[in-house]
């Protein structure tokens, strides 16, 4: 793997609703001094409460690691990003608004800023180096507690200002819906991993751990475990299909906590998506390859274009 020319270390940072994940990033997409620290949640002033914390970061890794100064920064966050802008439109879960993210990064860290969506980062380098490298028109989806994509056409990212890919969002036939009626839902509310356990739950009166606990129940033959299971398999294989109908799909990765699950997850929805498509092309379903540091190694590569760029 070598994700730039330039042979610099860069920053990295993966802002998450949870944590913030940071380090040291190589040319080889080594990470030298990942850490992991809670992100900082503050209404007031949410964008630059997380700049204090990543200009806490960067000093911290500049003192543990003097002999490699980063020239470069990347910076990926959730939500609405328009990355040519370099500004977070809208995050639900940290709370920012048109908050001008690579400007103010830039004045902090004193460094060339790269700026993008955490999902589209990660899945530019699972598209370059992980199972659908091959492939020009790709979809990765991400699917754990929420459902987010990322969309290539041509081997082009499709970014619309920041609004493409919110496949979570995207209307798929409400398994719960009453009899005869013929309502709708998204995708996230019956194809997350965070929907399947809670729908079961909802259906069963039983807790269980995560999706991956619905899985267990369902293969042992509980059957309302199985229509849970099934139910998401169909919202996620309607959605593909719209994918395939709309850009011509060649490959649709799939990446997060419901990716673990592997073939009991992608054999049946393999199925569905056979018999819903007729003449279209029939899209290869890969499991993402590169884990849980594809957004480290995303943002990485994002500012090694930066730095590549301005030599």
């Amino acid at each position: 793997m070598v994700l730039g020319a330039a042979n610099s270390p860069v920053l990295s940072f993966d802002v998450g609703g949870t944590d913030i994940k940071a380090g040291l990033v190589d040319a080889r997409g080594a990470v030298l001094g990942m850490r992991r620290v809670p992100t900082p949640l503050d209404p007031a002033r949410p964008g630059e409460a997380v700049l204090d914390r990543l200009a806490e970061l960067k000093a911290e890794l500049a003192s543990e690691f003097p002999e490699a100064p980063a020239e470069a920064a990347g910076i990926i966050v959730p939500g609405i990003v328009d990355s040519v802008a370099g500004v977070g439109i809208y995050s639900a879960n940290l709370g920012w608004r048109n908050f001008p993210f690579k400007a103010e990064a830039e004045k902090r860290l004193g460094i060339p800023v790269a700026f993008d969506h955490d999902v589209r980062s990660a899945a530019a380098v699972e598209h370059s180096f992980g199972g659908s490298k091959e492939f020009n028109d790709v979809v990765v989806m991400v699917v754990g507690t929420g459902i987010a994509a990322a969309v290539f056409s041509g081997g082009k990212a499709v970014t619309a200002g920041g609004f493409a890919g919110e496949l979570g969002h995207a209307q798929v036939p409400d398994p719960d819906a009453a009899p005869g009626a013929t309502g709708s839902t998204i995708l996230e509310a019956v194809g997350s991993a965070g929907a399947i356990a809670k729908r079961y739950h909802r259906a069963s009166g039983n807790r269980v751990n995560g999706a991956r606990g619905v899985l267990l129940r369902a293969s042992a033959g509980d059957t309302v475990a199985a229509r849970v299971w099934d139910d998401a398999v169909d919202a996620l294989a309607f959605t593909i299909c719209q994918c395939v109908n709309i850009i011509g799909t060649e490959a649709v990765v799939i990446g997060g906590g419901l990716a673990e699950a592997g073939d009991e997850l992608l054999e049946p929805l393999r199925k569905r998506v056979d018999g819903i498509l007729d003449f279209q092309r029939r899209p290869q379903l890969i499991r993402a390859q590169l884990g849980q540091d594809a957004g480290l190694l995303g943002a990485a590569m994002n500012a090694r274009a930066v730095l590549g760029g301005a030599q």
